[in-house]
C-alpha cells in the first residue's frame, strides 16, 4: 500500500487485534502486514510501548515445547482503543467527506454564470 501507517493508527490497529482475541506477535505481524510494509523487528517495540502505557498486558503459553507470549487488552487499552476509535471516524468522515464532495465551482468561473 502507498498510504503510510502513523504511529497512532498502528497503535489502534494492534489494539484492534488483541481486543478481538489474545494474540502473539507473529500473528499480529500476519495481519498487519495486509495494510503494512511493517517489518518485524518494528512490531515488537511497539506491543512494548503499549505494555509500558498499561494498555496491553502479556502472558506466556506453551506452544509446541516451548513458551509463546501472548498480549491481550486491558481496561485502559480498551479506552484507549475506543479513543482512537472515535478519531478515526472523525478522521475518515473528513477524508470522505474531501473526496466525495462535488465541486461548487468549475474551473474558470462560478456555476452563477449563465450564458
Amino acid at each position: 500500500m502507498i498510504y503510510p501507517i502513523s504511529a497512532p493508527l498502528l497503535d489502534f490497529l494492534m489494539l484492534s487485534i488483541v481486543r478481538q482475541q489474545d494474540s502473539y506477535g507473529y500473528q499480529i505481524s500476519q495481519q498487519l502486514k495486509k495494510v503494512s510494509g511493517m517489518k518485524d523487528s518494528t512490531l515488537y517495540p511497539i506491543l512494548r510501548r503499549l505494555s509500558d502505557n498499561g494498555f496491553v498486558v502479556t502472558y506466556d503459553q506453551p506452544f509446541q515445547g516451548r513458551n509463546r507470549k501472548y498480549y491481550r487488552i486491558t481496561d485502559s487499552g480498551e479506552k484507549q482503543w475506543q479513543f482512537l476509535c472515535q478519531e478515526w471516524q472523525q478522521y475518515t468522515a473528513a477524508i470522505e467527506e474531501i473526496i466525495n464532495k462535488k465541486e461548487e465551482f468549475q474551473v474558470g468561473g462560478n456555476n452563477n454564470d449563465k450564458e
